[in-house]
């Protein structure tokens, strides 16, 4: 075995705000307590981690050990035995340094790490909690000394570009190494294991015969690349990583094309945190996130704001959503920033390059909510659009704008396509405005491609409405905004991609909505993935190919009136609604069915929707109560309501 891992994750002393010590395994984050209930308690400060590990065993003649960080948020300033082996700014990304001059028989590791406020570091002003710690994992990992290139912006030393022509995949691939006299051999190999192309070169380009496309949710295919450094005959080093080969394109007419048609981008945003742990996050909670995801019938993902672990984009890969990937330059621009938006836009790129899920750069988001067109903020932008550009031609970049953000603004107009995160409806009334905004813009704009990068409603499981409305937060209005954005976007196939804000609730520090302080309730499933809202259903219904159908507002059990509307949300074409066992009434129509339904004044009122499909049918229950006072599924006091976070 060429390389080895090993994992430092057990056995740290975290010395956190006044010097308090408790004992911790990794992944971890000192907020993920006070960065999720909207206390003034949030600390954001400099905090230590130390644990000591003996001397792995490797050959010293052959082989060097890199010491590896997955995430720290977000400044990292690590020591091995006393001595500095490496700092780092941004706390989303992948670094590393070489160790092995450093190793004793018994080795102690101190890293210092950093989530307070200051002005180069980004983000400092957004709305969701910037977790500090290592959340992430931590990898001692065995080398040859003769390697691929480690060194560069935490990459692995290759990169793939796939392209089409007639049937047959044209892939690149580059690789990187410091060994003089060494040479590179590549295969590619199909899913079978099967080899399909092979050649030697450090920058080769290399034919598979009748290529198998990377086809999104429909057939995620994926090739393998193996490279091998090789000296004087024999094998230094090898490296591996999944491809995948596809064609994409965004028309300013027709939308998104993945291979040449016309595949709409439908889907949702993603923050990274979780109730309880934070963004300290296991592959199991990242396997349940996708899980969900593709539950609801999703085909792409804005992997919002900033580099999301590896594992997840490589569970994008494997399920074929189509990525939107960023780095958090965001609400606010810093003059002495600009060094740290380009460094994570580096290591953002070269990170994720091979990733076939990805097709777009996002360089910023709501950068205008409280920074002018200024020529500081302007210029930068042009600089991440250009690096952009030439790290990675065969990808286009984009960004997300604020929605008071002028169209006519220059900030509109520098990347490839654009984006929008329109809250009309919810943060100003009028739903009708999502319609006159896209109607305009492609009005004056017919050749930019534009997108709606953010839409959505806070929605409390435990809030609800005969009567929803703008603003109170109840599950009812959710789900109301959303019907109507599902059929504004049906009107506009120019649209290149649409993301619900958001899959999941997650935890914004300076929010106190809802009842819930610390919370941003937007998401369609609760913080802790227990709870899908009816917005989940909703969009179930018009995503799924799996037959669904739900009953909305079951939690609403308890009514003062004797009659209530009781909708359904299917995607089925019939409904049939049973109250107390006896057939109400059967409905034909699309998505979603409403029906008048009376109460009984002495018992509850059991309601069953039933669809058919191949002689199968599926149901849901409900159960309802009439009731003189029935409890209140009111805000308990008054909060801010719809009002925004900053």
């Amino acid at each position: 075995m060429l390389r080895k891992k090993i994992e430092l994750k057990q056995n740290w002393l975290f010395t956190g705000r006044d010097g308090i010590q408790i004992q911790t395994d990794l992944p971890h984050t000192w907020n993920a307590a006070d960065g999720q209930d909207g206390g003034n308690d949030y600390y954001r400060g400099t905090c230590c981690y130390e644990t000591v590990f003996p001397k792995p065993d490797y050959d010293e003649q052959t082989q060097c050990v890199y010491l590896e960080f997955q995430g720290v948020n977000s400044s990292a300033s690590v020591e091995v035995n006393g001595a500095n082996a490496m700092s780092h700014n941004g706390g989303y990304s992948t670094f590393r340094a070489d160790i092995t001059e450093l190793l004793q028989e018994e080795n102690s590791l101190t890293v210092r790490v950093d989530n307070s406020v200051n002005d180069k570091i980004y983000p400092q002003k957004a709305d969701f909690t910037f977790y500090g710690g290592i959340y992430r994992d931590v990898l001692l990992r065995i080398v040859p000394k003769n390697h691929f290139e480690l060194d560069y912006y935490g990459g692995e030393g290759i990169k793939i570009t796939p392209d089409v022509k007639g049937e047959d995949g044209i892939i690149r691939i580059e690789c990187f190494h410091k060994v003089p006299g060494a040479e590179v051999l590549v295969s590619l190999y199909d899913a079978q294991e099967h080899c399909a192309a092979e050649g030697s070169g450090e920058d080769v380009t290399l034919t598979i015969p009748k290529v198998h496309l990377w086809n999104g949710i429909r057939d995620p295919y994926l090739y393998t690349a193996r490279a091998q450094l090789v000296k004087d005959g024999a094998v230094q080093d090898e490296v591996c990583t999944h491809f995948g080969v596809r064609t994409f394109q965004m028309d300013a007419k027709k939308g998104f094309l993945l291979n040449g048609r016309r595949y709409p981008l439908h889907g949702v945003s993603r923050h990274q945190d979780r109730k309880g742990i934070g963004n300290a996050l296991l592959k199991e909670h990242h396997d349940e996130d996708m899980k969900l995801i593709r539950e609801i019938g999703a085909n792409t993902v804005r992997l919002a704001h900033y580099q999301h672990d590896q594992y997840f984009y490589d569970l994008c890969d494997k399920y074929g959503m189509v990525v939107w990937a960023e780095i958090p330059y965001i609400s606010e621009h810093m003059p002495n920033g600009r060094e740290d938006t380009l460094s994570q836009m580096k290591e953002l790129i070269v990170q994720n390059y091979n990733h076939p899920s990805i097709v777009t750069w996002g360089i910023s988001n709501e950068i205008t909510i409280s920074t002018k067109d200024t020529k500081d903020m302007l210029e930068n932008h042009h600089l991440l659009n250009d690096l952009c550009h030439k790290m990675d031609p065969s990808r286009v970049t984009t960004l997300a704008c604020y929605a008071m953000c002028n169209p006519f603004s220059k900030v509109v107009h520098i990347t490839d396509i654009v984006s929008y995160n329109l809250y009309l409806g919810w943060y100003v009334p009028g739903l009708f405005l999502n319609d006159v905004f896209f109607r305009l813009f492609h009005l004056r704009y017919p050749k930019r491609c534009i997108g709606y990068s953010e839409y959505g409603a806070e929605g409390m499981p435990n809030l609800h409405s005969e009567h929803p409305k703008r603003g109170d937060h109840t599950e009812e209005y959710q789900a109301l905004y959303h019907e109507y954005m599902l059929k504004c976007f049906a009107k506009y196939p120019f649209i290149w991609a649409t993301h619900v804000w958001n899959m999941f609730d997650f935890a914004a520090d300076a929010r106190d909505q809802g009842g819930e302080p610390g919370m941003n309730h937007k998401g369609l499933v609760t913080f802790d993935r227990k709870t899908k809202k009816d917005s989940f259903y909703l969009y179930q219904a018009y995503w799924s190919r799996k037959p669904m159908v739900h009953i909305c507002s079951k939690r609403f059990k308890e009514r003062g009136t004797e009659k209530i509307t009781v909708k359904v949300y299917t995607n089925l074409p019939e409904v049939s609604l049973y109250r107390n066992g006896e057939l109400l009434e059967k409905k034909q129509g699309d998505k979603v069915f409403t029906f008048t339904v009376s109460l009984d004044k002495d018992s509850e009122t059991k309601i069953e929707a039933r669809a058919e499909i191949k002689k199968r049918t599926l149901k849901d229950t409900a159960v309802f109560e009439y009731r003189q006072k029935p409890k209140s599924y009111k805000l308990e006091k008054k909060r801010s309501k719809s009002a925004n976070w900053v």
